[in-house]
């Protein structure tokens, strides 16, 4: 993939003008070009969806897969141009239906899922572990293909604080979703 004339700075003006076969994230006005997911972890994060969306089936929050662009910093009135920041989270849940519009999520979800993937592990667990916690996404899974687990954090006074770390036979709860639990056994079958 290539991206237009090289900037020093992106915005999500430059997102919307590119084509929609582009996976890009824009962290900070930089450009980050994703890779084409492999088939574990399009697996994985299938098996996560379908058990969220059936949860949350006729209930107030939704559930988005990617590629569903989050642009968590953007405040009312800020023009595309005025974005730096559009990251596609490999699972959203958005409980306030005001920040959903045409183009994805205006603000922080509440609970965005990554999948570890090789090229992403470093980029995943500090980058955006950091980008999420300033934007006040309050609950984030890391789900590792390799180890068969998720770490789940959760905001605490501003902060990430680590809430459980998960393996293969555990149930996972969802701490923003009352009731909700994640059967990992399901998620990290073969």
């Amino acid at each position: 993939m290539s991206l237009p004339a090289k900037q020093e700075q992106y915005t999500f003006a430059d997102v919307l003008a590119w084509s929609e076969d582009e996976r890009v994230e824009i962290i900070e006005g930089k450009a980050f070009m994703m890779a084409t997911p492999s088939s574990r972890h399009q697996e994985i994060c299938g098996e996560l969806f379908r058990q969220l969306a059936n949860f949350l089936e006729g209930k107030r929050c939704r559930v988005y897969p990617a590629p569903f662009g989050v642009r968590l910093f953007e405040r009312e009135g800020d023009r595309p141009e005025d974005v730096g920041t559009m990251v596609e989270p490999d699972i959203s849940v958005v409980c306030d239906r005001s920040k959903i519009d045409r183009q994805g999520c205006k603000g922080a979800p509440d609970l965005i899922i990554e999948v570890l993937s090789p090229s992403t592990r470093r980029h995943d667990r500090l980058v955006k572990l950091n980008l999420y916690q300033r934007a006040g996404v309050r609950e984030y899974w890391i789900a590792d293909p390799d180890n068969e687990s998720v770490q789940v954090f959760t905001l605490d006074g501003g902060a990430w604080k680590l809430r459980e770390d998960y393996g293969r036979e555990d149930v996972a709860k969802v701490n923003v979703l009352e009731g909700c639990f994640i059967e990992l056994d399901k998620v990290f079958s073969e």
